[in-house]
């Protein structure tokens, strides 16, 4: 009689699952028992994703274990109930509980455990680390009753925990011991793009000190902390996270070979110096000599273990590719490769834009192989120059980190990789494997990629046949237009709301991306959903909605009174010119008749609002898809020709439908007479006067394409022109799709004109008195954005170009004169090209 053999696994964490994944593909699950023995209360988790608990992801969103496993391959899972001793000769283990486990094979992985620095005042209350869905929980309570929290270490798990505390509510610190953020992935060019977007976020950074004293009070919770500095900083809570190690002390206890300096030694195969112990993940020291601390390295030593027990001839583990790439706080680092340019005689080539926080730095070997690489601020490229890693890319370095407007920018398309170049580096998967499917879904159920960390999901989308999705994005199956609906029928006011309730599956309890956050933000902020600026609202604008202002190409921004009509009074006139002497600001007339103030930097911006507010002057929104402005000629007051007040029409409207967000910006007109000197015509909607009243066209663009307006209806009165033009730009805003101006809008509708006819002039839907109210709550909602942001000091905090130096100026943020004026100094944006090392 043939006995059953028993696999032994302590730890069920990412690796531990994966491993057991590993063990059913391979059938080892059909002939054999496995036993698990899992310290925490609950199965494995996605520890990677740990902070989206804070964006609204629950404990269970984060499982790893598909419903039914477990049960369907007879895998005994005990939670709760940590292994505390091995007995080697007998070959059993014991748990905490008491139970008693025999094995035929046991394997390790126990993962790694939270390095806590041995300074005084770590134990008080108020101290946590960062590791598991119960130290989130910990944190999250706590926060509860305290204002200002500090993260020691800032590596990735730091930042990440950084920015759980900002979400939280907390004044935040991070205290890094290297002179630099993230120092392991990040060279010094990295840490500082890094470290200057993260403290625009309101996080404040001490680099190049360490924690001396974490000081309590007398009821024994944290106040504060001592730096090694010699500086003091007053903190309700403390986090640590300053790096993890190896959980080796089961091994040791046993007799097992560990590291020096930690680590359960294993060859090849992973197998410990006791051949029916493996140990595989961040416990295990391999036999390169180190010990991995990301989730791929640990993936490919899961497979390799379960290869060898299910008696198949892998080919051993020797090393791992210690590439990443993360969106941390918003930001988007990664490294690959030899991204810190160890190699004898490798060089650099580096763009460096500090003013956007963007670096990006290739290593190249002498006759071009691409070794490494940092990308901080713009990580698009990873996931296509990380499998080209090791060969020459298809173009020159230079072309492949120069950005748009600068140089001849290179997308290289999927064509452009070999099919042996691993895109998958979590699951070690090849182009060739992925292009055997033909759906995303397909390959991560086939292949597993894009199931990891996510970071290849674009890539590998790129590399899928086309398919015809008309959602959103990868956040939302709907178009822009369905999700109006939605937020508007459902009156939902939030984007985490929206998320949750008709996200994709997969992304629900997500962050959202760059396309779905502004779009969305934009839909509630077009149903009057209050203040841009304020809670969940300011994280999904745009650059220049952030700070009510367009940013140019510097790092100053220009700022644009509204001057409705173009009609200006010789008072307000002089403002501006007081305004723009007194800031030092380069002044130039607009082509939509106002006047535009460059240079200002973001600390600037209140204090120029408040002399323009007290003037008379509002936002005139050049920063927002919304409407622009509403030109005029002069009209019959002034011309001969005129046979209506274009003027006064003009600056109805654009009273009318200030601030009303759209799906891009709008432009209008009003001409005096058939002459047409306001170019009416050209615009998203213009109105020409007549000797009985007005013409109204729509759908016309002055820009890149051209597009003369169609004729909607002519002859109307004042009233009469008012409503139709209500109709027409609340029914824009409900069908149009991202970023579609009236004009593509126009040509796209189904029916085009006569359709938009139907629906606003002869109301063939029944949906005008619904278009009719939505316009009116917005006029009566209308609150300038500027005096709002005046008016509220804790609003006004953001406009700071250092968060912990709040007067202190942007030094990047230069100019030089030019006909008595000032224009940017452009030498900050560098290409420092290619430098011998």
């Amino acid at each position: 009689m043939t006995t059953t053999p028993t696999i032994v696994l302590v730890g069920h964490g990412m690796v531990g699952q994966r491993f057991l994944e590993a063990l059913a593909e391979r059938g080892v699950a059909g002939r054999a028992r496995i036993v698990v023995l899992c310290e925490e209360p609950r199965p494995a988790y996605d520890r990677v994703q740990l902070t989206s608990y804070f964006s609204g992801k629950t404990p269970d969103d984060l499982s790893m274990v598909e419903d039914g496993f477990l049960t369907r391959h007879g895998i005994e899972l005990h939670t709760d109930d940590p292994a505390e001793s091995i007995d080697r000769a007998a070959r059993t283990v014991t748990a905490r509980s008491g139970r008693v486990v025999a094995y035929d094979t046991l394997v390790l992985a126990t993962g790694s455990y939270p390095f806590v620095p041995p300074v005084p005042g770590r134990d008080a209350r108020g101290c946590f680390v960062y590791r598991t869905i119960e130290d989130v929980l910990a944190i999250e309570e706590y926060a509860k009753t305290a204002t200002t929290g500090a993260v020691v270490g800032g590596g990735l798990l730091g930042l990440e925990a950084a920015g759980a505390l900002k979400g939280l509510g907390l004044d935040t610190h991070v205290v890094e011991f290297a002179p630099r953020l993230m120092p392991v992935q990040v060279d010094e060019g990295g840490g500082a793009a890094l470290l200057r977007t993260i403290e625009r976020m309101g996080l404040t950074v001490h680099t190049g000190t360490g924690t001396q004293e974490v000081v309590a009070g007398d009821d024994g919770a944290v106040t504060g902390m001592r730096l090694s500095d010699g500086s003091e900083l007053a903190t309700d809570m403390v986090v640590f996270s300053a790096g993890v190690r190896p959980r080796d002390q089961l091994a040791r206890d046993c007799g097992l070979d560990v590291g020096e300096r930690g680590g359960i030694a294993v060859d090849e195969l992973c197998r410990t110096s006791d051949p029916a112990v493996f140990a595989i993940g961040e416990c295990a020291l391999a036999s390169d000599g180190r010990v991995y601390g990301l989730v791929a390295p640990g993936y490919e030593m899961a497979q390799t273990a379960a290869a060898v027990i299910a008696e198949e001839s892998p080919q051993g583990f020797t090393g791992a590719d210690m590439s990443t790439k993360l969106k941390l706080l918003g930001v988007d680092v990664a490294s690959f490769g030899d991204a810190h340019g160890t190699a004898e005689g490798c060089l650099d080539v580096v763009y460096s834009d500090s003013r956007s926080g963007v670096y990006k730095k290739l290593v190249v070997s002498g006759d071009g192989v691409l070794l490494g690489g940092v990308l901080v601020g713009d990580a698009e490229q990873y996931g296509l120059l990380r499998p080209l890693t090791g060969s020459v890319p298809p173009v020159s370095p230079e072309r492949l980190v120069l950005p748009a407007g600068a140089g001849a920018p290179v997308a290289l398309g999927p064509s452009a990789l070999p099919d042996d170049a691993v895109i998958c580096s979590c699951h070690n998967v090849t182009k060739h494997a992925i292009g055997q499917c033909t759906s995303l879904p397909e390959v991560k159920r086939c292949t597993k990629a894009g199931t990891g960390c996510g970071s290849c999901v674009k890539t590998i989308e790129k590399l899928l046949p086309a398919a015809v999705d008309e959602g959103l994005c990868g956040c939302f199956s709907y178009t822009r237009s369905e999700l109006y609906e939605i937020a508007r029928t459902l009156r939902l006011t939030s984007f985490a709301a929206l998320l949750d309730s008709h996200g994709r599956e997969e992304a629900r309890g997500g962050e959202g991306c760059e396309v779905c956050k502004p779009t969305v933000g934009s839909i509630l902020a077009s149903l009057d959903n209050g203040y841009i600026l304020d809670g969940e609202q300011a994280s999904l604008q745009d650059t220049n909605d952030h700070f009510l202002a367009n940013m140019q190409r510097n790092g100053s921004y220009s700022v644009v009174p509204r001057i409705p009509g173009g009609e200006i009074t010789p008072d307000k006139l002089i403002v501006i010119g007081e305004v723009a002497r007194d800031f030092g600001l380069y002044t130039k007339i607009t082509g939509g008749q106002r006047i535009d103030l460059f240079g200002a930097r973001v600390d600037q911006l209140p204090s120029i609002w408040t002399r323009l507010v007290d003037a008379g002057f509002e936002s005139g929104h050049a920063y927002g898809k919304a409407l622009r402005t509403v030109k005029s000629c002069v009209g019959q007051t002034w011309c001969r020709y005129g046979v209506q007040d274009s003027v006064k029409m003009a600056i109805g409207l654009e009273l009318r439908y200030r601030g009303l967000r759209a799906p891009h910006k709008l432009k209008s007109a009003v001409s005096g007479c058939a002459r047409e000197c306001a170019e009416a015509q050209s615009k998203d909607f213009g109105i020409i006067a007549t000797a009985n009243g007005w013409n109204l066209y729509v759908g016309g663009n002055g820009g890149a394409t051209p597009r003369h307006a169609d004729l909607l209806a002519q002859d109307l009165s004042d009233a009469e022109l008012v409503r139709l033009i209500d109709r027409f730009l609340m029914f824009y805003i409900r069908t149009a799709d991202r970023l579609e101006r009236t004009s593509t809008w126009l040509e796209r509708l189904e029916g085009g004109l006569d359709h938009l006819k139907d629906v606003v002039v002869h109301d063939s839907l029944g949906l005008c008195d619904e278009l009719e109210a939505l316009m009116a709550a917005h006029v009566a909602g209308y609150r300038d954005e500027w005096a709002e942001t005046l008016d509220d000091p804790e609003r006004l905090r953001r406009f700071v170009s250092f968060v912990n130096a709040p007067g202190a100026p942007d030094p990047s943020v230069r100019f030089v004169p030019e006909r008595d004026q000032i224009k940017p100094d452009l030498t900050v944006l560098t290409l420092e090209g290619v430098t011998s090392r």
